[in-house]
């Protein structure tokens, strides 16, 4: 039986689990109604472009949440290693909370890559570009921080990834942990530079 949902943003957070479920591909206007508890005349009416405005609603929520709670926390004025330590917090809770997929990783892996390949970009290039200012003020030279904002993005989606394929979601939490012992630890190799 279809439920009433009066505004398009409760659709959203409904059709992102669906697409968390099933991805992209597999979620047909079927299963998405199922799922949602939406008509298809409901969802058309919220989405007249179909399943790829649904898709496009769901990565922009995301995205903006991720702005909110990861990317604008990261280079706002404090201390640089408690805005990291946040970060790892957040996101920990994020995906913990979202049965460990990332939309963003898994449409990066999936068949619609293309479809949505500037959504995808967007999300990584500002994550690491927020990640990377803060190690720098950390204190990590110029292509340290670079590195590091790219080894630890990519090491928390590695984890992810990892943790829902051996069914053991407190490897999860302990991947990030490791990832924030890592870039806290001050290198002997690191560059030299003006990171004011």
């Amino acid at each position: 039986m279809s439920r009433t949902i009066a505004e398009r943003p409760d659709a959203v957070l409904a059709l992102a689990n669906t697409f968390r479920l099933h991805g992209f591909e597999g979620a047909s206007l079927s299963v998405i109604s199922a799922e949602t508890g939406l008509g298809k005349g409901s969802l058309y009416n919220f989405f007249p472009g179909g399943k790829e405005e649904m898709a496009r609603a769901v990565l922009d929520e995301v995205n903006t949440w991720f702005r909110t709670r990861v990317y604008e926390p990261l280079v706002a004025p404090g201390e640089p290693g408690t805005r990291i330590a946040e970060m790892f917090e957040a996101a920990a809770s994020y995906f913990e909370s979202r049965d460990l997929v990332c939309l963003f990783g898994a449409f990066a892996l999936g068949q619609e890559r293309e479809r949505f390949a500037a959504a995808i970009r967007e999300y990584f290039v500002e994550w690491i570009a927020a990640l990377e200012t803060a190690l720098a003020r950390a204190g990590h030279g110029p292509q340290r921080s670079h590195d590091l904002a790219i080894d630890t993005v990519s090491g928390i989606q590695g984890a992810l990834v990892i943790s829902r394929a051996l069914g053991e979601t407190e490897a999860f939490r302990a991947s990030l942990t490791r990832l924030h012992a890592r870039i806290t630890r001050p290198s002997s190799n690191d560059d030299t530079g003006d990171v004011r």
